[in-house]
């Protein structure tokens, strides 16, 4: 901005490149200062309104006649320009209410000017405006006038608020004089700028976008032109409303989605029904909700409102969404009958459907609009089927009726056959058919004879001969009518069965069968079904022989005649025979004692045969019998050899003989058997020969220990005999075949036990005490005590238990030896128990030291 001081009167010039209009409109970027009144008396300043600093002063230039004119008004300034005047040193601007008493107002202005405001006008007041061309003495030169109001008071905004996303409402006091008002919206970043035109408040600014903060003042305006802006309000618009999406997944509820609205934290939902005062109210921070417990087939209207963090309500949105109808109610069919058969299906119109869908549950369906009814064409025979009504509307379907089940006409029974079971006896047959109460069979013979059968089966029996022709025809019937009429069959009959069949057994595995020819028979097939129904004769011939059969075996024969036409009877009775038993064979031949031999056999007969075991010798011939799988020989001799043979009979005859085994009887016994005791340790067992016996095995057993002996001898010594002990005493005669013979005897009982820790010691009055250890049972067992000296030999019987013995008057200087040795039952001693030695010494004429010399051995 330059500035120019004339006659104490402070001038501002305009900046460069400034444009008319924005002086007119208050828009120039800055326009500021400018000073009216007498010599250095400020009256009035203008804010400033821009930001460009470039200022330039405005020379006048030459003209004849000055001119002027209103360049902008305010309430309270007026900028008027006019034309430079040859030889004007200044300019004399003069305001002058036209309509009042109030004082003029003038300034006055270089003449290098040629525009300028006047300020502290009064606001809404007709002004005569003149300016004067002066020279320096400050004669007018020229002046000219013109007329213009002043701007309004600005107004004052009373409150701003914003109800909608794209708009601000502003409530401003209405000034006098003003015709209209000017709302003008900046945006705080800077990048959004409007004036809108309003006639008075309220008045709104549109155009806004959501959730963004807008500075807003208020310029009123009259014919002179605009005033100042108001003081700005800052306002945030609100949030938009939710884009919303219903859908009615049943028939009551439907399901409403938006996506979620930026700013927004809360949602606002009410849905109406439809012609109801009824309404539900909802909040929710999820972008989607379902309202349930709706009636079906109405409309809803549902209003959305989003709130932003300022709790301010934005946009509403409302839209309407109607429920799916309800399931339609009382469906029944009927059959139309014509040329094509189907169904009419009826039901009860519903409220809220825009249609109807009938399905059968086959596929088919039909349609109706406006009618509840509507016709399903064509229908098959044979169908059990039901249909189900749905209405639609714009929401979508309803949930199915309840079907309602129709049955047609049953189809024609299909693949009729007839089975012949015996002869005689007639089956026909067919396959089952849907929807069927009963059937109706027709059977006609090709002689004339007719029969019928009604069952509710699928078979019917009729009587047949054998050689005949029938004609059969299968009808179906159930509540809708008759099946139509199926396919004809034809049947030829079998032909009869031989009645005088004989078999007969002609070895013991062959059997032969005979018969007598029969009416309609061309050939005959003879069979067993034991042999897997193999064809053993194919002929014209009433004979046939079945060969290699298995023995012990019942054979159902069957003669089976048979045609070209017909084919083979296969009703025709088994005739049953059996064949000669199987030969037995001798699985194993052992010995139960010395005159007893038990035998085992196999044979694939039945429980009624009978096995005959025969043993026969050099001299003699042992037989026995058995219906099981073994047979015993007694009375057999030991060491003896035989050959045994068995032989299976039944009732149907005897079996082949079996294959021989031969027999040898184990070896006999010893009959004497002898034990003796050697030492405390070992026995000596003898005994006599036994005949047949090449080796034996002799055994000493008891539940202390046992000892074994195997020899080619008659004689054994064994040892590891523990004393005190009974044993059983038991030889086993084996021959060279390995046959074995298991001998027992009468038991052996071994010697007492020796006594242990024998020792002596010396006494008082020339005795000796002997002690020791009894070393088995009995624990009561007596004792008897011999010391055997050079020159005297002593005796000492100790109490019974007792474990010591005294020997009196003892000779000392000589060498003893003292054995210490049980009392057997006879009073008889153990003779093979241990001596020990000891030297007895004098002391003067007393028995002195006793001194321990060892042991010896018996003698």
């Amino acid at each position: 901005m330059a500035q120019v001081l004339l006659w104490g009167i402070e001038f501002l010039c305009c900046s460069s490149g400034v444009s008319e209009e924005k002086m007119r409109t208050n828009s120039i970027p800055e326009l500021s200062r400018l000073v009216v009144g007498g010599p250095g008396e400020v009256l009035n300043v203008h804010k400033p309104l821009g930001r460009r600093q470039d200022k330039t002063l405005v020379y006048r230039g030459l003209s004849t006649n000055i001119t002027l004119s209103v360049f902008t008004v305010t309430s309270k300034s007026m900028t008027v320009r006019w034309s430079s005047h040859t030889g004007a040193s200044s300019y004399k601007i003069t305001a002058t209410p036209k309509n009042s008493l109030q004082p003029s107002v003038f300034a006055q202005f270089s003449g290098n000017f040629m525009m300028g405001s006047l300020n502290s006008l009064s606001p809404n007041t007709l002004y005569t405006m003149q300016v004067e061309a002066m020279d320096n003495a400050l004669n007018v030169l020229s002046s000219a006038k013109t007329e213009e109001k002043t701007a309004p008071e600005v107004p004052t905004i009373e409150q701003a608020y914003s109800k909608q996303s794209n708009s601000i409402t502003v409530e401003f006091t209405e000034v006098s004089g003003a015709t209209s008002y000017i709302l003008r919206a900046e945006s705080e970043t800077e990048d959004y700028f409007s004036e809108t035109l309003v006639t008075g408040s309220p008045g709104t600014v549109i155009q806004l976008h959501p959730f963004t903060d807008y500075s807003l003042s208020v310029m009123s305006v009259n014919s002179g032109g605009r005033s100042q802006p108001s003081y700005p309000v800052q306002i945030r618009t609100v949030v938009v409303a939710p884009e919303l999406n219903a859908s009615s997944p049943s028939n009551d509820t439907i399901h409403v989605t938006w996506s979620p609205v930026e700013h927004a934290v809360l949602y606002t939902l009410c849905i109406i029904q439809q012609g109801s005062d009824s309404r539900v109210k909802l909040n929710t921070t999820e972008p989607m909700v379902t309202f349930d417990n709706l009636e079906a087939g109405t409309s809803y209207c549902i209003k959305v409102t989003a709130w932003d963090p300022d709790s301010r309500p934005g946009d509403d949105k409302t839209i309407c969404q109607v429920t799916r109808p309800p399931s339609p109610g009382g469906v029944h069919v009927i059959l139309t009958q014509g040329r094509s058969l189907g169904i009419a299906v009826y039901w009860h119109a519903i409220m809220g459907a825009d249609g109807y869908i009938a399905h059968s549950s086959n596929g088919q369906n039909c349609t109706a609009t406006g009618e509840n009814t509507c016709v399903i064409s064509p229908l098959d025979c044979g169908q059990n089927q039901s249909v189900s009504v749905t209405a639609r509307n714009q929401a979508g379907l309803s949930e199915p009726s309840l079907p309602e089940d129709y049955i047609t006409f049953p189809c024609p029974p299909e693949n009729i056959w007839v089975e012949e079971h015996e002869a005689g006896s007639c089956w026909v047959a067919w396959n089952q058919v849907a929807l069927v109460e009963y059937y109706m069979a027709f059977i006609k013979r090709d002689d004339g004879a007719e029969e019928q059968c009604n069952t509710t089966d699928t078979t019917c029996q009729f009587h047949c001969m054998c050689g005949y022709t029938y004609l059969t025809t299968v009808f179906a019937y159930n509540q809708a009518g008759s099946s139509p009429q199926g396919d004809v069959l034809n049947y030829t009959t079998i032909p009869c069965c031989p009645e005088d069949v004989s078999v007969e057994l002609v070895s013991t595995e062959t059997l032969e069968i005979m018969w007598s020819s029969v009416r309609g028979a061309e050939l005959y097939e003879t069979t067993a079904a034991q042999t897997d129904d193999v064809i053993h004769c194919n002929d014209t011939a009433p004979v046939c022989a079945l060969s290699d059969l298995k023995c012990n075996s019942v054979y159902s024969v069957v003669v089976t005649p048979c045609s070209e036409l017909r084919g083979c009877n296969r009703t025709c009775k088994p005739h049953a025979h059996e064949t000669a038993p199987c030969s037995p064979e001798i699985v194993n031949v052992t010995q139960i004692d010395s005159s007893t031999v038990r035998v085992l056999f196999s044979a694939a007969n039945g429980p009624g045969a009978t096995c005959t075991v025969t043993a026969v010798g050099r001299t003699d011939r042992h037989t026995c019998h058995s219906q099981s799988t073994s047979c015993e020989l007694t009375q057999l001799p030991c060491g003896t050899t035989y050959e045994v043979i068995a032989v299976a009979t039944t009732a149907a005859g005897r079996s082949l003989p079996s294959y021989s085994m031969p027999l040898e009887t184990g070896p006999c016994c010893p009959t004497v058997v002898n034990v003796e005791q050697v030492t405390q340790a070992m026995t000596n067992v003898t005994w006599s020969p036994g005949r047949g016996a090449r080796s034996y095995v002799t055994a000493l057993t008891s539940p202390r220990g046992h000892a074994k002996c195997h020899t080619l001898d008659t004689h054994c010594m064994m040892g590891c005999i523990t004393c005190g002990t009974n044993y059983s005493v038991s030889l086993e005669a084996i021959s060279s075949t390995g046959h074995k013979s298991q001998c027992n005897y009468h038991g052996f009982s071994s010697s007492a036990c020796c006594p242990t820790s024998v020792k002596l010691y010396r006494m008082a009055n020339n005795s000796l005490r002997v002690y020791w250890r009894s070393s088995g049972p009995p624990k009561t067992q007596n004792h008897t005590v011999d010391l055997y000296g050079t020159s005297s030999n002593y005796t000492c019987v100790p109490a019974p238990t007792s474990s010591s013995c005294d020997v009196q008057e003892v000779m000392c200087g000589d060498v003893y030896t003292v054995v210490v040795a049980p009392v057997a039952l006879d009073g008889g001693r153990v003779r093979f128990c241990p001596h020990r030695m000891y030297s007895v010494s004098c002391s003067g004429s007393n028995v002195g030291m006793v001194i321990y010399r060892g042991k010896r051995s018996v003698d």
